[in-house]
């Protein structure tokens, strides 16, 4: 195993970057976002499961089915340590982020949710943490409250004591946005609430933060933590929830099958113990081994410097976009994570994005599935530049060589 990675380097770990070249321009992916790249090694410990001891897990007390469930407990073992969690116990694997959301949502949303309640989210979340409260708020009979943004794109944190209440019971926000890159102050708005709240459990969407930020949730003290593996170098379909164990204890599952059970009988079924309780069914084993191995990854990296190459690929790219009049940024949070969304004078969105994608650009366009956030800055859609620990300033210069060229195009 290579342990010596080279940030200058480190996109040579990344088998799509190196290879994807189109008349004679190599790819610009500038998506990260959206998904990121997977290095070769979390690509080879899948290879090798299939390859090697392909099984399935738990189940089996032959050689390969044991080596699979170790591999696959090491994951959650490496997950629980990489957020500093209090036991591996706290990991529950699901698939991804929506998943996670969802999981809370309709078990503990379910359970303990009573008519009248409310549930506050910020004017800054994906629909993934939208969606699954108005769902669960509707069948409960809920109230779905939202802390406003301002014209930078920062919460208005000052409204957060106005809007917290005994009624309060969840209060689910997101660390990141996906749209304006907002850094919220996670830290202060979780003491805020337990200041102002004996009640509410708070869930924090870390599917922006996770690949580019330390996250201690103890040192957080948040309820729940949601992410994705394929957000953080890992393989789709699979994703975390955190969950403190006594109230992932205090929540019935989600579903019924193999795995989750003490034991069935026609007349009562009797559940396992957190987190087998909430994984029924045969798990993404692949999936499991791949993202415990990009934890991995990202440790031996080390998330400051990770940090650190991001922060410069972005101050680049706001100083560089700047000097383009026809180039708007959204927002001006007081921090900003590794993306910047823009809106070209004149121009759709998705139109860019096609020139761009001529280049062998890859960009994302359009509303980010944030709906809300689109309406609240009244413009349809926006071009979004995102930036991974592979991202180089050559990929924002060919980028800005490109918008000139769409905004000659459509003068």
């Amino acid at each position: 195993r290579v342990m010596n990675h080279s940030l200058e380097n480190i996109r040579a770990e990344f088998p799509v970057l190196a290879q994807n070249i189109k008349n004679a321009k190599p790819f610009a992916f500038l998506d990260s976002t959206a998904t990121t790249q997977k290095p070769m090694t979390v690509i080879q410990v899948m290879h090798d499961f299939y390859t090697k001891h392909y099984s399935s897990v738990k189940r089996g007390v032959y050689q390969s089915s044991e080596k699979t469930t170790q591999a696959f407990e090491k994951a959650r073992k490496e997950i629980a340590s990489f957020i500093n969690a209090t036991s591996e116990n706290e990991i529950v694997f699901t698939s991804g982020t929506t998943a996670s959301i969802n999981l809370v949502a309709w078990s503990y949303g379910r359970k303990f949710l009573q008519p009248g309640d409310e549930i506050l989210i910020s004017a800054l979340e994906h629909h993934a943490n939208i969606v699954p409260w108005q769902l669960i708020a509707e069948e409960k009979g809920a109230l779905l409250r939202v802390i406003p943004v301002d014209d930078q794109a920062n919460l208005v944190l000052e409204k957060i004591p106005e809007l917290l209440t005994e009624k309060t019971k969840i209060v689910a926000i997101t660390h990141i946005s996906n749209v304006t890159g907002t850094v919220n102050p996670i830290k202060e708005i979780i003491q805020t609430v337990r200041n102002f709240s004996k009640n509410a459990k708070i869930l924090i969407d870390a599917a922006q933060s996770i690949a580019h930020q330390k996250i201690d949730v103890q040192e957080l003290d948040c309820d729940f933590l949601a992410f994705s593996g394929h957000k953080m170098y890992g393989p789709t379909g699979i994703g975390v929830l955190f969950g403190k164990y006594e109230l992932l204890e205090s929540m019935p599952p989600l579903f019924g099958g193999g795995e989750m059970i003490k034991s069935v009988s026609f007349e009562k079924t009797t559940f396992a113990a957190p987190p087998a309780r909430f994984e029924a069914g045969t798990p993404p084993i692949a999936e499991v081994i791949g993202l415990g191995e990009a934890v991995k990854w990202l440790k031996e990296i080390g998330l400051d410097n990770i940090h650190r190459k991001e922060s410069g690929i972005l101050e680049y790219a706001i100083s560089q976009f700047s000097e383009i009049p026809e180039i708007h940024i959204l927002g001006n949070p007081k921090e900003r994570g590794a993306l910047l969304s823009i809106t070209l004078e004149g121009i759709h969105a998705h139109d860019a994005a096609m020139i761009l994608d001529e280049e062998n650009i890859a960009v994302r366009s359009g509303h980010h599935c944030a709906e809300p956030v689109m309406k609240r800055f009244n413009i349809p859609a926006t071009l979004r530049f995102s930036f991974g620990v592979y991202s180089e300033k050559w990929e924002i210069d060919r980028a800005l060589i490109a918008l000139k060229r769409v905004i000659r195009l459509f003068k």
